[in-house]
Order: C-alpha cells, then sequence, then structure tokens
C-alpha cells in the first residue's frame, strides 16, 4: 500500500543552509544496510499511483537534483505495491523512459495517464482505495507513448529486453531488502533512508542528503 507521508505538502524551497544542520540517527535517517555504495548517489524509489510522488516529481524533485552535491549521481526506481499484470507493465514503462533517455517528459506523462493533469494536488490513500487506472494494459501505455512523440515500434523490444527485466527484478529486491513500505521514498549511498517524515523543509532534505551521500561514513 501507499501511506500517506507526513512531507505532503510542507516542502517549502527555502534558501540553502550555509552551515551544516545536525541531524541524528533514527529521527532523521535510518541506516538500513552495513556497507554503502561505491560512490554517493541518491535513489529515489516511488510510484506512478502516488500522489504524493507526482506532487514531488513536479514541485520539488528537480530542485532537489538541481542542488546535490556535484558527486552524488541520481536514479528512480519504481516500486512494485501492486504485484499485478498492469503494475509490472507500469514498473515496466519507466525502465523503458530510462532506456529511451525519455526523461521529465515521459515521466510527467505517465504520472498524468494515471491520475491527470492535477493528481499531484489530490490525496494520497492506502492503495486499494484508488480508482481504476486509465492504463489497463501495455497498448495502453504505448499509446501514451506514441502520444508524446515517441516511436513505439521498438517498444516490446525494449520493455522485454534482458536490461528491463533485469531492472525490474533488482528493483523489486532492493524494495525488499530497504524495507520500503511508503513512497516517496530516498535512499542514501544504498545504505541510508531518510525519515521523510522529520523533514518540515526543502532546504533541509538536501542538506541531509548531501550530509549522507559526501560526509557520514
Amino acid at each position: 500500500m501507499i501511506k500517506h507521508i507526513a512531507l505532503a505538502l510542507t516542502l517549502a524551497l527555502a534558501p540553502l543552509s550555509s552551515f551544516a544542520a545536525q541531524f541524528e540517527e533514527g529521527k532523521h535517517f535510518t541506516q538500513i544496510a552495513e556497507t554503502a555504495s561505491a560512490q554517493p548517489k541518491l535513489t529515489e524509489f516511488f510510484s506512478f499511483y502516488c500522489h504524493n510522488c507526482y506532487n514531488m516529481e513536479k514541485q520539488y524533485l528537480g530542485d532537489i537534483k538541481a542542488n546535490l552535491n556535484n558527486k552524488v549521481s541520481f536514479d528512480s526506481k519504481h516500486v512494485d505495491f501492486m504485484n499485478s499484470d498492469i503494475g509490472t507493465e507500469v514498473m515496466r514503462s519507466l525502465a523503458v523512459i530510462q532506456e529511451l533517455n525519455a526523461g521529465n517528459k515521459m515521466i510527467h506523462a505517465m504520472f498524468a495517464a494515471i491520475q491527470g493533469d492535477e493528481g499531484a494536488q489530490g490525496h494520497n490513500h492506502d492503495h486499494g482505495a484508488h480508482e481504476k487506472p486509465e492504463l489497463n494494459n501495455r497498448d495502453d501505455i504505448k499509446k501514451v507513448f506514441a502520444d508524446n512523440g515517441f516511436d513505439i515500434s521498438q517498444y516490446d523490444a525494449i520493455a522485454d529486453s534482458k536490461v528491463v527485466n533485469d531492472k525490474i527484478d533488482l528493483w523489486r529486491v532492493q524494495q525488499r531488502q530497504f524495507q520500503i513500505q511508503s513512497v516517496p521514498a530516498f535512499v542514501v549511498n544504498d545504505k541510508y533512508a531518510v525519515n521523510m517524515s522529520s523533514i518540515r523543509t526543502l532546504s533541509e532534505l538536501i542538506d541531509l542528503i548531501n550530509y549522507l551521500a559526501v560526509e557520514r561514513k
């Protein structure tokens, strides 16, 4: 299920702090693994079905990525809370977007296809409470790509490729490994999970991510 998170609409873009904030393990972040990734990185776990994820994408994620330490890479992964055929196809669509380097345009288009253009303004609910999505199969997803100017002649080949299947498998493994139970969720260096309920401002979130990524061992 997709749980409501305290972040909601409370994040406001404040001037980035010029001092090192004091962050506490157990309050602001949780260690979820013994070893860190070889290089600093931020991973966002999200779902195209999640209103708060849509809100994060439209209002905050651009500022987060723009203000990451230049040593920190960014990646996004789709969770599998639905455990259904269409849920897998929607996950797969993100992997295809990444393989096509389709970027924000198709990510926004997929959010809008499922939630509507105003989906980010809605409230988050348990997944079972969502209305039936507009997308019901792969053909519906391919139409979204076509409507946004992409040649879908190779969609099936990419969607069913080994590289995409491997991505889907990895996302599911890491969803369990990192104990992702609500979204959007941020994992830093494959070692630390941000406790979103403790975050008060966008600048605090960015400071915490950079601290975990490049300063904390």
